[in-house]
């Protein structure tokens, strides 16, 4: 929940012309992780979960490439970018490890 609260403070920043954009892109999948996490944990089985923990990772994925793409456009510093990449590869190895468990 961390990771969305940071995407969404740095998506204040975007320009106005990407509101229905890269914003709403990166702010719906910043919400799409823990919201799936606590879907899939809510569930009755670990089949159930680990589709939800499929969809959490998807998501991380789709935001690192959001991400990487606002570097591009220059949204964004690479102080920034590193923070965050390293932020979203860390749920990325979190998800994994879970998944692993089950």
């Amino acid at each position: 929940m961390t990771l969305a609260k940071d995407i969404f403070m740095l998506t204040k920043t975007f320009p106005e012309t990407e509101k229905y954009g890269l914003i709403s892109q990166m702010n719906r999948c910043s919400v799409s992780i823990p919201s799936n996490i606590a879907e899939g944990t809510g569930r009755n089985s670990d089949k159930e979960l680990q589709r939800f923990l499929n969809i959490a990772l998807g998501s991380c994925f789709e935001l690192e490439t959001q991400l990487l793409l606002a570097r591009s456009f220059e949204y964004l510093g690479s102080d920034q970018t590193t923070i965050l990449t390293n932020k979203i590869t860390t749920i990325q190895k979190m998800i994994s490890g879970f998944k692993k468990s089950l």
